[in-house]
């Protein structure tokens, strides 16, 4: 069967981008293969949203016999840094207004989608379908019964709490009534080996006569990666994303943060980046005197950190870990100030979202705008494998 992929992140109106001889060549460059899981023939992706670069790469480091047909996102910077890459510009258009001729005509089998999510986070409104933002997902899961070439894999990525809306319920059901299966996960970098806490719900669905490698978990919301591999894992992350216990525990499995640090962790050193200076990364000892006490602080050595939102850099209460530049010989009582705390760089955020070392930002997109882009991105760590059990065969 020769397959086609759509996918798309947290954009109203997502963007496209292509698989042009242009966008082979970016994906050369950015050094992803696309190619070994799923059948013997080439599969297509259809990209549609805010920060398909991330879908991307994920898709590349699961080495799938795919192919990029269309992405779609309304953000101006994330399709800047999707042609810095890939070396084709997605193109920027609403997909609810995309009608079934429209969507036959890509002949993308695979859709690759992730919703706003604004309407289902724990600091929004939560009103859900009743959201604006919403409508564009459900109309996009509404025209498939109008299809001539209706997708035969679907992807679809959220917050945590995504799962418990109404928007879920309708979603589930225009699937079953599709003719899809589906297996649904909540799962975070840590379950990966990564020193990163940041939960996401994923829903896997295959549209009959396809099934999954492991069926017993049809319709299930799994909170554990083990069906997405053939050996045993022996940890997962609760409803609460609390850690359970198991004999190897789940950070102790992580690498430390050193191992995606960009920068020697003294202050002695002269160091650069291409972002600037390491000074520019240090937090303000007035920012330590007014929110020390909500800062969530991290060392070198530590095995989790918290997850990075959009807000990091701007703000730094309950926007993402700081780091610790300072080793103290007793962490418990040593002054913050003393603790020469800092900023993760970009650089180091993309380290723990498992970008490739040759992503890169353009020159123009400023600090701030580099944290927000990666605040709404994805663990490739995470969906690599989930695309790659999506692909797979019985």
């Amino acid at each position: 069967m020769e397959m086609s992929v759509a996918a798309g992140r947290n954009s109203e109106a997502p963007v496209v981008f292509g698989s042009s001889p242009a966008g082979e060549a970016g994906r050369r460059r950015a050094g992803g293969r696309m190619r070994g899981a799923g059948s013997g023939r080439s599969q297509g992706f259809f990209l549609a949203g805010d920060l398909e670069w991330a879908d991307a790469y994920s898709a590349m480091k699961a080495e799938l016999n795919a192919k990029i047909i269309e992405a779609f996102d309304i953000n101006d910077l994330a399709n800047d840094v999707y042609a810095h890459n890939f070396g084709h510009r997605p193109f920027q258009g609403n997909i609810q207004t995309l009608s079934a001729a429209d969507l036959d005509r890509y002949q993308a089998n695979v859709w690759l989608l992730s919703p706003p999510c604004q309407p289902y986070t724990r600091q929004g409104l939560q009103k859900q379908s009743a959201d604006a933002r919403a409508s564009s997902f459900l109309r996009i899961l509404e025209i498939i019964p109008e299809l001539m070439q209706p997708p035969v894999m679907l992807f679809v990525e959220n917050v945590v709490g995504f799962e418990t809306s109404d928007t879920h319920q309708k979603m589930i059901q225009i699937l079953e009534e599709n003719q899809f299966v589906t297996q649904e996960f909540i799962l975070s970098p840590l379950q990966f080996g990564v020193p990163y806490s940041r939960p996401r719900y994923f829903c896997l669905a295959k549209r009959k006569p396809l099934s999954f490698c492991n069926p017993e978990f049809n319709g299930q919301l799994i909170y554990m990666p083990k069906p997405l591999f053939d050996h045993k894992e022996s940890t997962l992350i609760s409803e609460n994303d609390h850690l359970i216990s198991t004999p190897n525990d789940l950070q102790q499995a992580c690498l430390p943060i050193e191992s995606f640090l960009e920068f020697e962790n003294s202050m002695n050193h002269n160091t650069f980046s291409v972002e600037g200076s390491l000074n520019q990364y240090l937090v303000p000892s007035s920012l330590i005197e007014r929110w020390g006490s909500a800062m969530d602080i991290v060392y070198p050595d530590s095995r989790r950190c918290c997850c990075f939102t959009k807000s990091y850099y701007r703000y730094v209460k309950g926007t993402g870990s700081l780091l610790a530049t300072i080793m103290p010989e007793t962490r418990d009582k040593t002054s913050m100030k003393e603790l020469c705390l800092r900023y993760f760089t970009p650089r180091e955020v993309s380290n723990l979202h498992s970008f490739p070392k040759e992503f890169e930002f353009p020159e123009h997109v400023t600090l701030r705008q580099r944290y927000a882009l990666l605040g709404n991105s994805l663990s490739v760590a995470v969906v690599a494998p989930l695309l790659h059990y999506l692909f797979g065969n019985p």
